[in-house]
Order: C-alpha cells, then sequence, then structure tokens
C-alpha cells in the first residue's frame, strides 16, 4: 500500500489503462448481448400475449441431404413471410385458442388464449401443429411489427464480435505495455530490497498485491461505466442504420465477467514476467543489471513470436489478394495491421536500438546532441513509447484508408454500372407505360431488389447472407444497366426465367448453363423454378442474379418495384409524371453517402480503439519524463536552462513519433496494399491525404504534450533539492 502512495503517476497511468480497457470490452459485450437476446418489445400489437408469424429464419440446403452429421447453416430471410389464408382457421381451432384475429398492417396473428391455459404451452402446440409458422411471446412479440430486427441482429453480432476481438486485443496489449514499463522502472528499486534480504517470493507477492488491488478498482469501476458507454455506442449504430433503435440494450453480468478476466490476468502475466529478470537473478546481478536501465529486453522467444506475427500477416496478405471475394476481403486484410503490429512491438527494443545507432546527428542546437545521445542510451524506455505510436497509426491509417477506398470503389461500380440518366420513384400502376410515352424516352426499366437463396442444384458458393436480386424489365434492360453477357440473352427475361453470373453458374451442382432450370428461394420463402436465359461477366465478389421485375416485385415485402431507370435525350421533361426523378450525378452522391453512413459506424468503433491506444501513450510518455527528475536536475547543475531541457525532450519526442509513425505505417501497408488490390484493383488506397496527415499531427501534439506536461512539473522544484534527494 505504500508503494501505491508513493509510485501515484505509475499507477495512475496502469489503473487508467486497466479501466477503460475494461470499460470498452464490456461494452463491446454488451452490445452482442443485445443482439443475441433480441428483446423488442411490442408496441401496437402488445395487448395479444401470443402472436403468430411467418418464419423468417430459412435452413440453407446440405451438400448432402442424407448426411445428418453435416452441419445446417441458417439465415435470416429478408422480406416479410406471409401468412397462408388457411392459417387463421387453423389457429382458431386449437385447443386453448379463445380468439384469434388478423393484423392487416403485420399480417401476424393475434391470439388470446383461454382464461386457465398457459401462454408458452398454447403458443408451443399453435408452432408445432400449424407448419410455417413461429410463435411470439413476452419480448419476442415486437418482431412481429419489426421483423427487420432479425437482420439487425446479425449485424450487430458480427460487429459486437470483430471490434470486441480487436478491443480485448489492444487491451491487453496497452494494459501489459504500461504495467511493464511501470515494473521495469522499478529495477534498482527490487535489486535493493534483494540485497538488503527480500526474497524473490516476497518481491512477487509485492507486486501482484499492488497489481490486485490497482486491478480491483479499475476493473469494478470499468464495469460501472461499461452500461453508459455501451448505451451510447448502441445509440450510434441504431442512428447508422446497423439496427432498429427498437431493439432493447442488455448489459449483463457475463461481458462484465469477461471484461475483468482479461483485464486482471493481462495485468498479473504482464508484471510477473517484467520482473522474473530480477527475481531470478542474485542480488548483486539485479543491482548491477539496474544499473543500465537502457538495454534492450530482447530474447530468442520475442523474435520467434515476432516472426511468427511477421509470417501471419504475410500469409493474410497473400490470402486476400489470392482468394477472397471484394466483399469479405476486409476480414481478412484488416487483422493484418494488428498480427504486424505485435510483431513490430516485440522486437521494438532492438529496432530502436539499430535505429537510433544509425542516426547522424540531425537535430541543431546545443540540445540536439543530448537528445541523440539519450536516445542512444534509453532504447527500452523509447520502445516502451513508440510501441503505443505504432499501433495508433497503424490501426487509424489502415482502417480509415480501408472504408475509403471501400466507399469509394463501391460508388465507382455503381455508376458504372447505370447506364440510365434519370431514376423515377416511387412506382405507380400504370407509371412505366407513360414514361415509355414521354417524347425523348429511348428506353425505360423497372427495377426491384431482393435476396435469394439457390435451392438445387446445390450452390458450392451459397452464402448465409444470399444473393443480390435484381428484378428489371427485359425490354429497356440492356439500354439502362450494364451487364456483359457471354451467352444467351437479356431479352428473353419473361414470366419464370433468370440470368446470372457465368462464373457462378460452373458452381452450381456439376454446372448449370442457359436452358438449365435451378430453383430459387426467394426473399419471402416462395421457391420459383427459373429458366437460365442468360450468363454474365461478373467479377467475383459481385455475383448476382436478374429475374424479371414482375416476378420479383410480388414477393418483396413493399410488392411494387422500387424504381424505373430510364434513358432519355437531354432535355427531356419526366416533371409531369408525378414521380420524383434523380439523375446519374445525384443517384451516385445519393449512394456515396448510403456508404458513408455505413462506413461511419466502422469508423465509431475505431475512433474508439485508437483514443484507447492514445491513452496509452500519454501514460507512457508521463511515466518515462517523470521518472528523469533527478537526470534533469543534474542536467541544470551543469549548466542546462529549462529551456534547453525543454527543447532537448521535445527533440526526444519528435524522434520518438517519427519511429513510431513510421513502423506503424509499415503495419498498415500490410493490410492496405492487398486490400486495395482486391477491391479496387490498384496497389495504392483512395482517400485524402489529410487523413494520414492529422494521425501524425495528432501523434506529435500527444507526444510534446505528454513529455513537456511532466517535465516542466518535475523542473518547478530546485535542482540541488532533487539531486540531494533522489
Amino acid at each position: 500500500m505504500s508503494t501505491l502512495r508513493l509510485r501515484l503517476t505509475a499507477f495512475t497511468a496502469a489503473f487508467l489503462a486497466m479501466l477503460v480497457g475494461t470499460s470498452i470490452v464490456a461494452a463491446c459485450g454488451g452490445l452482442m448481448e443485445t443482439g443475441i437476446r433480441l428483446a423488442v418489445p411490442p408496441q401496437r400489437l402488445a395487448a395479444a400475449p401470443i402472436l403468430v408469424t411467418g418464419d423468417q429464419i430459412y435452413e440453407l440446403p446440405k451438400a448432402n441431404p442424407a448426411d445428418d452429421e453435416e452441419d445446417t447453416e441458417s439465415a435470416v430471410l429478408p422480406e416479410l413471410v406471409r401468412l397462408g389464408t388457411d392459417t387463421l382457421p387453423q389457429v382458431t381451432a386449437i385447443p386453448g385458442v379463445r380468439q384469434a384475429t388478423t393484423d392487416r398492417r403485420s399480417g401476424a396473428i393475434m391470439v388470446h388464449p383461454d382464461p386457465d391455459t398457459d401462454i408458452t404451452t398454447l403458443a408451443d402446440l399453435i408452432e408445432n401443429t400449424v407448419p410455417g409458422t413461429v410463435t411470439l411471446t413476452g419480448d419476442e412479440r415486437g418482431l412481429a411489427e419489426h421483423p427487420q430486427a432479425r437482420s439487425g441482429r446479425e449485424n450487430l453480432i458480427v460487429i459486437a464480435a470483430v471490434f470486441g476481438g480487436t478491443a480485448v486485443m489492444v487491451a491487453m496489449f496497452v494494459v501489459a505495455t504500461t504495467l511493464g514499463l511501470s515494473v521495469q522502472q522499478r529495477h534498482r528499486e527490487m535489486a535493493l530490497l534483494r540485497a538488503i534480504g527480500a526474497t524473490a517470493g516476497q518481491i512477487r507477492r509485492m507486486v501482484l498485491g499492488e497489481t490486485l488491488a490497482v486491478s480491483a478498482l479499475a476493473t469494478l469501476l470499468g464495469c460501472l461505466f461499461a452500461p453508459l458507454l455501451g448505451h451510447r455506442l448502441y445509440g450510434r449504430l441504431a442512428d447508422g442504420g446497423v439496427i432498429p433503435p427498437v431493439v432493447e440494450f442488455h448489459q449483463g453480468w457475463i461481458p462484465a465477467l469477461a471484461a475483468v478476466a482479461v483485464s486482471a490476468l493481462t495485468a498479473l502475466i504482464a508484471v510477473l514476467t517484467a520482473v522474473r529478470g530480477t527475481t531470478l537473478a542474485r542480488p548483486t546481478e539485479a543491482l548491477a543489471g539496474a544499473a543500465a536501465p537502457g538495454r534492450p529486453t530482447g530474447g530468442p522467444l520475442r523474435r520467434t513470436l515476432a516472426i511468427i506475427c511477421f509470417a501471419a500477416g504475410c500469409v493474410l496478405g497473400l490470402v486476400s489478394v489470392l482468394f477472397m471475394p471484394a466483399t469479405l476481403v476486409s476480414s481478412t486484410a484488416g487483422p493484418a495491421v494488428l498480427v504486424w503490429a505485435i510483431g513490430l512491438a516485440l522486437i521494438g527494443p532492438t529496432l530502436t536500438k539499430t535505429i537510433t545507432k544509425a542516426l547522424p546527428w540531425p537535430f541543431p542546437g546545443l540540445a540536439g546532441y543530448p537528445a541523440i545521445v539519450n536516445a542512444r542510451a534509453r532504447t527500452a524506455q523509447m520502445a516502451a513509447a513508440i510501441t503505443p505510436i505504432m499501433l495508433a497509426t497503424g490501426m487509424a491509417t489502415a482502417n480509415l484508408y480501408m472504408q475509403t477506398t471501400q466507399v469509394d470503389a463501391a460508388t465507382a461500380a455503381y455508376t458504372a454500372g447505370l447506364r440510365a440518366d434519370t431514376v423515377l420513384s416511387p412506382v405507380t400502376p400504370g407509371l412505366l407505360e407513360r414514361v415509355r410515352a414521354v417524347p425523348g424516352v429511348s428506353a425505360a426499366s423497372e427495377h426491384v431488389t431482393s435476396t435469394g437463396f439457390v435451392e438445387r442444384p446445390h450452390d458450392n458458393w451459397q452464402r448465409e447472407d444470399g444473393w443480390p436480386l435484381h428484378g428489371v424489365t427485359a425490354e429497356g434492360v440492356e439500354q439502362t444497366m450494364t451487364l456483359k453477357v457471354t451467352a444467351g440473352s437479356l431479352t428473353d427475361l419473361r414470366g419464370d426465367t433468370v440470368a446470372l453470373a457465368a462464373e457462378h453458374a460452373r458452381n452450381i451442382g456439376d454446372g448449370v448453363g442457359v436452358g438449365d432450370t435451378i430453383t430459387l428461394r426467394l426473399g419471402d420463402r416462395a421457391a420459383v423454378d427459373l429458366r437460365i436465359v442468360a450468363l454474365l461477366a461478373v467479377e467475383t465478389g459481385s455475383e448476382q442474379f436478374i429475374l424479371p421485375a414482375d416476378l420479383l416485385a410480388p414477393h418483396t415485402t413493399a410488392g411494387v418495384p422500387d424504381q424505373i431507370l430510364v434513358r432519355a435525350a437531354p432535355g427531356t421533361d419526366l416533371s409531369t409524371l408525378g414521380a420524383n426523378a434523380q439523375d446519374r450525378t445525384a443517384l451516385s452522391a445519393v449512394y456515396g453517402a448510403q456508404q458513408q453512413t455505413q462506413a461511419w459506424v466502422n469508423y465509431l468503433l475505431i475512433a474508439m480503439i485508437i483514443a484507447y491506444t492514445m491513452i496509452s501513450l500519454v501514460n507512457t510518455q508521463v511515466m518515462t519524463t517523470a521518472q528523469r527528475r533527478r537526470e534533469f536536475a543534474l542536467q541544470r547543475l551543469t549548466g542546462f536552462t529549462r529551456a534547453q531541457i525543454m527543447r532537448m525532450t521535445g527533440l526526444e519526442s519528435l524522434l520518438v513519433t517519427a519511429i513510431g509513425v513510421l513502423l506503424g505505417t509499415v503495419a498498415s501497408m500490410i493490410s492496405l496494399i492487398p486490400f486495395s488490390i482486391a477491391v479496387a484493383g490498384s496497389p495504392l488506397p483512395s482517400g485524402p491525404v489529410w487523413i494520414y496527415l492529422t494521425t501524425i499531427a495528432a501523434a506529435v501534439a500527444l507526444v510534446l504534450a505528454a513529455t513537456w506536461a511532466p517535465a516542466w512539473t518535475v523542473m518547478r522544484t530546485r535542482p540541488a533539492e532533487v539531486a540531494a534527494t533522489v
């Protein structure tokens, strides 16, 4: 307890690292719990204890239907699954049902049971008796009014898992770095304790006691702050369209327990590893080692782990370029930056020593020479400061430019695929014929979108999120959309027909072609047998199915086409048709804004993790600078002024920032280059250069502030007093 009081700066830094880490990890766990629970309290239909709806869960076909051991994957159907006309009489006839009526807006059947009937038992009986139905009770009843919450559930769970996993890794990294540095600064103290008779076990127990005291308070407060942080994050995700705001946020004890375990175990492992060298050495050897604090702490184990991290990052990059489609490449390219950053951090002291030794004396003035000398003598402390800069720079650069590259590529692909000059919405009966009758209109096509699944033959490329379905009008599709046909003709898209990607067709069953028939399960669970009339040249990862609009539209929730695509001569007046008209430029801008809205969600979570690494950066700089009181005092006694020492520490900070930014940029390129090749076909990512410059400026400002503030504070005491007491 005395050590905690006397080393307030170091333990405050460790406390903040564990507090913020626990809060972030627990908040991400709360987001995942919210997605798993999916509590949607009913509103308009709250009076009915039981609601009967269509089954929105679709089990994907197995490669071998007879194989009972094969795992069954399921998906959420995107359109409203309507109940059959015979469903209401079947529900009414079930014993225990007092009254059953249909809600026209949602299509759900509202069931009121007899007074003595158990609600849960009756709900199970209805679901088992009436095929194709699902019964909802309690907070699940809100799904009948807001069926889109089911798809939002998957999005929320995935986001929480990805960013929660990243937060766990970053939290472990930051906590371990902060605590490791705090123990490293006490090597001389521990060596003296060994010299006066303290055993290695006593030293370990002392350090463990300190760590447990700090972690207990930090994790407790972190768990108290986690619901507030999680709720705010959930609100931002709901605003970004990830999940409907009607879903209730839940923060239980399991995410809090997991966050406490991560922070506490990381802290204990970090301090035991850091104190190991002092406790294993003889007291005289420990004193000799403490006299050389600048020695790089490296070894065969760290080098081996670093090599493994570098190899894993390279493998992830190669997989991103060679095997992953553009829509999934972020799942392999994204983790590469973190893996490489960890590898660079493991050999950070060795890298820092190598870089500083290779430096000439580039800094001008009297403060330049001691800045270089200090950098070469304090490589271990410099490496501890470089690590969070590298991590923050690498993650910020990689993730932000991945988002801008993806948005730009998606917008460019959307614009390239649209040949129409104008898009009209909403679509009303007879609008297509009126558009075609306008002078100057050369082509017009209805357009509707949905999602579907290949039922038969077995689709070897089938995914849980299904395939994009586009409904079009055969007479105008070739003039309004950019679709390259390799076989067949799009003008044959009438009735029960379909066009799909040629490469995709070769992977359905034993391969299908023009004239063959496939069975598609549409978004409302309807199954249709479709004859293939055309094959398309489509890039891998952008597969789609083209159907007649009059076939697809009735199987969507709206029941009508979304838009009418129009190709017309310049100056054609479409304002008299009673529909909203948008040109290509406006459409591209709207589409780009939608992509930016989705990317904004990732920006938010990325910013949260980067801010955490910045806290580690400030902690590290404050700790290392505050420890140099005696050094600054001796320099002032030999003739240095405060201003010269401030310039010296400023130059050291710039050197630390430069090395950290350099290594972070290297780590980010391991992600960005393969990602950009896979998404945009170019090794150079797209996006404004100010993102990178802002990242560097923020790192410089934080490092200087975190260095100069404690340096000025410790120099307020007279140097003679400091030299006599420290």
